[in-house]
């Protein structure tokens, strides 16, 4: 007859010896990764507990139930055990976290000045706030411009004496620096259907003499509406109704003009102050825009308006030179 070679003492013994050793390491540990490390080392599917118990076909019948039972129990102690230490170790993380992240609220705290929107972009939100509550969505385009864009698709080729009065600054690539935005409303075109109805803002560049009423760079918005049907009365009633909810009640009046992408075209002048400003220049899309653009002008018709934004800021707030725009002097900005 065979003799085993383990006995359930033996084993027992075993079992009693991890666990002295696996609670003495396991209150010692100090971080979590450590924690779930040795939790593998104890209890995991090769683990010691598991070694021990891997030997269990070796005991006399009489001995597995109660070395089974002794096992469950040391099982049961252990995971107890790594979870009050696991809870032990995220207080402690979190109060140590706490303390690094204390705020003295008895400090005084430090001083930061408001900032103020600038009267441009003040001015342009009011603006464009006007023109979308009339039904006109925003667009933007690219400051840098081609030639095509800036002047060819606006009916303005390059022997046409408009260029002259928008005279502006080229790059070695051909491209140029956009004197408007009209640009947008032929990029818009392109790639819409009508009926359209956009606002574009934007900044500008001329090579222009700086004095107290022009600049180099300035901003300039424009408006487009095409669909069918639209006329000069319709222009009219689009930019009254604008003038009239930026400066009220005030005369105004239409001259006739000239611009080579509109026709027929005028400028616009309001009384303020007891005296005509000229505020704003619009007209009629030329059919050839329209055709430029892959629409019909037997079909369709539509208006624009241009005006630059340091105009209307130095209206709206009586400014004597549009310089003060640019030099970021605080004794100016801080009045708004």
């Amino acid at each position: 007859m065979t003799t085993s070679t383990l006995d359930g003492q033996q084993l027992q013994a075993q079992l009693q010896e991890l666990q002295a050793t696996a609670l003495k390491a396991i209150a010692e540990i100090e971080t979590l990764d450590t924690l779930e490390q040795q939790r593998i080392h104890y209890l995991g599917k090769k683990g010691e507990l598991s070694k021990i118990l891997g030997t269990m076909g070796k005991l006399p019948a009489g001995d597995r139930p109660t070395i089974g039972t002794l096992a469950n129990t040391l099982k049961e102690t252990l995971q107890t055990a790594l979870e009050q230490q696991r809870h032990k170790l995220q207080a402690a993380q979190i109060q140590a976290q706490l303390e690094a992240e204390t705020l003295d609220v008895t400090m005084p705290g430090y001083f930061r000045p408001q900032g103020h929107i600038h009267p441009l972009n003040s001015t342009m939100d009011r603006i464009l706030d006007i023109f979308v509550g009339l039904g006109y969505t925003v667009d933007d385009g690219p400051e840098m411009e081609t030639d095509y864009y800036n002047f060819e698709a606006l009916n303005t080729p390059a022997d046409h004496p408009a260029r002259d009065m928008q005279d502006t600054f080229y790059l070695p690539d051909g491209n140029l620096l956009r004197t408007h935005t009209s640009s947008v409303q032929i990029r818009h075109m392109e790639l819409n259907d009508p009926p359209i109805r956009i606002v574009a803002p934007g900044r500008c560049y001329r090579r222009d003499n700086e004095d107290a009423t022009h600049a180099a760079v300035f901003h300039q918005i424009e408006i487009l509406a095409i669909d069918q049907g639209l006329t000069f009365t319709d222009l009219k009633g689009t930019v009254k109704a604008f003038l009239a909810e930026l400066f009220g009640d005030v005369p105004i009046r239409f001259r006739a003009s000239y611009f080579p992408f509109t026709e027929p075209s005028a400028e616009v002048d309001v009384q303020w102050k007891g005296r005509w400003l000229e505020v704003l220049g619009c007209g009629m899309v030329d059919p050839q825009v329209l055709k430029n653009v892959g629409y019909d002008p037997d079909l369709y018709t539509g208006f624009a308006a241009g005006f630059g934004v340091e105009r209307f800021a130095m209206v709206l707030h009586q400014i004597d030179d549009i310089r003060r725009f640019y030099t970021s002097d605080l004794r100016f900005l801080n009045q708004f």
